[in-house]
């Protein structure tokens, strides 16, 4: 007898989307329209969803996961987050918050996404802790936290932090790493102090170009010194107003998961820019080069590549700036609401060190799109509450999509942007199902 080999859904459309939609849904092209929904694959899709029909179907491209099928979850319990945050990985530890609980203006750190390399370190002892400064700096420096807390002007500032890899999941093929939907992103209210108030103090040499982070987390293999990872950033962006040094999270002492007593904050520009438990601040003459800097890490092609392609580590380039993105926070995917009669769809938008300018919505698979009401930022760097009306015309099943674009002009699209080895910076659109009864 052979052997029966049980595939998961998003395991067969990574493979082969076409092929998939045949075999799930016998999926077949519409007269004239190669690739799109008719005839018994429509009436198939509709069974798997249990709904009575989907209004806009002849719109749905082939190869489409329909998105009651795609947010699969895992739920999982940590002491200080809560319940039905998704896990990623224990070892190290990284959680995913799904989309409907990034509803708040300012995200809970019970709710904020936590993305480790190494070890999740016991607390250090505030008087023990230190930030050294030294490298390309006249006066090197070593910070106690009450130094930090009590000499400098502090700030107080709403900042998104995303992860780099934050929608690793659409890409195909699956590139190695955790495979994040949409949720490894958070928008806390961070104080601490500007670091270039700090990098003042110390006095920038001339030669002064780059930062190296480093931090107390311990490699995962508990090799004594060596870092779990260890990224900087440009000179002039750690000198924006608006990267600091933290030290309490919206209103709190840091928790311990987001880098207790103190981390960087660097928004829009990968999370792994922002390091946590931060001790020492390496002011280089050179881009940096540790952990985490060189290869395929946090390093995009300099030029498109074909999917699955191999890239030589000497065309891949550092991630800077994080394009523009948004998602859907309410309603939750699965939601039903009554034909005809409008109601509220609403989520968050970002761009990175640019801003959003609008928000769309479509309900027909990208076919036609409204405007959303967009609120404007507390602050530079915060994301954006964004609000729409929306009326399913008839009983069936939608879904609903989000479209940010930035104040050049620069759109999300609505499929997965250009294949990276790592995959990183996916901004396509995200979507919601919703069924009108």
């Amino acid at each position: 007898m052979a052997k029966i080999v049980e595939r998961g859904l998003c395991e067969l459309y990574d493979e082969d989307p076409e092929r998939a939609d045949a075999r799930v849904f016998g999926r077949v092209s519409a007269p004239n329209r190669r690739g799109f929904l008719r005839g018994a694959g429509l009436g198939a899709m509709t069974t798997a969803l249990g709904v009575t029909g989907i209004p806009f179907g002849w719109n749905m491209p082939a190869g489409l996961i329909p998105a009651a099928l795609a947010e699969e979850t895992d739920p999982f319990v940590l002491a200080g987050k809560e319940r039905g945050l998704i896990l990623h990985n224990d070892r190290p530890l990284n959680m995913e918050t799904p989309a409907h609980l990034l509803d708040d203006d300012v995200t809970p750190a019970e709710r904020f996404f936590v993305r480790n390399n190494g070890t999740l370190p016991e607390p250090i002892a505030p008087g023990d802790w230190r930030l050294t400064i030294d490298g390309e700096v006249e006066t090197p420096l070593e910070l106690t936290l009450d130094q930090l807390v009590n000499d400098f002007e502090p700030v107080t500032l709403r900042l998104q932090l995303e992860c780099g890899g934050n929608g690793r999941a659409g890409f195909n093929p699956s590139p190695r790493g955790n495979q994040w939907t949409v949720g490894a992103v958070g928008n806390a209210e961070w104080t601490g102090v500007r670091l270039r108030d700090i990098l003042i103090r110390a006095g920038l040499k001339p030669s002064a170009v780059y930062t190296g982070h480093f931090s107390y987390d311990e490699h995962l293999s508990g090799e004594e010194g060596r870092p779990s990872i260890s990224r900087g950033g440009p000179i002039d962006k750690m000198m924006d107003p608006h990267t600091i040094v933290a030290y309490r999270m919206n209103g709190a002492d840091m928790p311990r998961a987001h880098g207790y007593p103190a981390r960087i904050v660097a928004p829009g520009w990968a999370g792994s820019v922002s390091q946590k438990w931060v001790t020492r601040i390496w002011v280089r003459d050179k881009e940096h080069d540790g952990p985490g800097m060189t290869g395929l890490s946090y390093r995009m092609p300099r030029h498109p590549v074909a999917p699955g392609a191999e890239v030589d580590h000497a065309d891949m380039m550092v991630m800077g700036s994080m394009p523009i993105k948004s998602v859907i926070s309410f309603p939750e995917t699965g939601a039903e609401t009554p034909a005809g009669r409008p109601f509220e769809v609403r989520g968050q938008a970002w761009a990175g060190d640019d801003a959003p300018e609008r928000v769309d919505v479509s309900i027909d698979f990208g076919a036609t799109w409204r405007p959303a009401r967009l609120d404007p930022a507390p602050n530079r760097y915060s994301w954006q509450r964004w609000r729409a009306d929306v009326t399913l015309p008839n009983v069936g099943y939608y879904e609903v999509w989000a479209r940010a674009t930035d104040q050049n002009g620069r759109a999300q699209p609505m499929v997965v942007p250009g294949w990276n080895p790592r995959g990183y910076n996916n901004n396509a659109c995200h979507r919601i199902a919703v069924t009108a009864v």
